[in-house]
């Protein structure tokens, strides 16, 4: 079934992580494995964050071994980031098994990232100069506590919750996305896309990567893909409609535009409100409620309706 959610604030900076959390944990009893969030802080000229997982988190019960291998890997990470003259401003672990890295380098990221994510059991789940993308096992109260997500300032942002259907319950297959070499950008996504694999091999023949089995992470590539070669991300939107078979509701967000689509047959649910201020979208109309508990009107998008917003 899972839960989809999005906002996005056409002025200043707002508490997005408190925001999305409170949306989150109304649409949980949608999807109960797994809650995932791509928020959007202020970027730093020069600097990159890079979310990094090392281990799943099932994987802290093998036992005193899986802290040594942590160790290793974590020490293979920053020996390609010094590799390629990359300085750490600062490191933060909210997990054992992951890591918050503030990163400067002046030169192309892509490299860098593909060789890190090379490393054995190692997975960059974000690299951006505003996105940072948490997701974790458990409702979004949990996940949030976890890593300090309550009091997150930014602009925009994406979540979603998750019911495993065809994929395991774990960190690897859970929401939002994230691909590169566009980065900034990230996607959330409800339903299911019957041509995932033809469409899988044909971008990994020109070159992307996938991270887990999961048919929603076709979309985040789908959408880095087109991004990259100067297409936008309306024009994106609209393309997958016509491009990409199955029954699908998602949302995409980049580093100043939050966008949603809708398959041609619109059976997943997406409720909206939008305002001069904010735009605010979700599953259902609860979620929403949730950081406006005032009456509101909302709007369901029909069939093949695609909309992008700008922060």
């Amino acid at each position: 079934m899972c839960g989809i959610a999005g906002l996005i604030h056409k002025g200043a900076s707002s508490n997005v992580g408190g925001e999305m959390t409170a949306m989150l944990q109304a649409l949980k009893h949608r999807g109960p494995d797994s809650t995932g969030y791509a928020v959007y802080g202020e970027p730093t000229q020069g600097d990159y964050v890079m979310r990094v997982k090392v281990a799943e988190a099932e994987d802290m019960a093998t036992g005193r071994g899986i802290h040594k291998l942590i160790e290793d890997r974590i020490a293979e990470v920053e020996t390609i980031l010094a590799e390629h003259d990359v300085r750490i401003k600062s490191r933060e672990a909210p997990t054992e098994y992951s890591l918050r890295y503030v990163l400067t380098h002046g030169g192309d990221i892509t490299e860098m990232a593909a060789q890190i994510e090379e490393a054995e059991g190692v997975e960059i789940l974000s690299m951006g100069a505003g996105l940072e993308l948490i997701k974790d096992l458990g409702d979004a109260a949990d996940v949030a506590g976890l890593y300090g997500l309550n009091n997150f300032q930014g602009t925009h942002g994406i979540g979603h919750t998750r019911m495993a259907t065809e994929s395991d319950v774990d960190i690897r297959s859970a929401h939002p996305y994230w691909a590169f070499p566009y980065s900034d950008v990230s996607v959330v996504h409800n339903g299911q896309i019957t041509n995932y694999w033809l469409m899988r091999r044909d971008l990994e023949r020109k070159g992307h990567r996938f991270m887990s089995d999961c048919d929603s992470e076709l979309l985040a590539v789908y959408t880095a893909h087109n991004l990259s070669n100067g297409i936008s991300l309306e024009d994106s939107l609209r393309s997958s409609i016509e491009e990409i078979d199955g029954v699908f509701t998602y949302l995409v967000a980049t580093k100043d535009q939050l966008g949603m689509a809708k398959d041609t047959m619109a059976a997943k649910p997406l409720v909206l409100y939008e305002s001069d201020d904010l735009i605010a979208m979700a599953s259902e109309e609860v979620a929403i409620r949730a950081i406006l508990p005032h009456e509101i009107d909302t709007t369901d998008p029909y069939d093949e309706e695609v909309r992008v917003w700008q922060a």
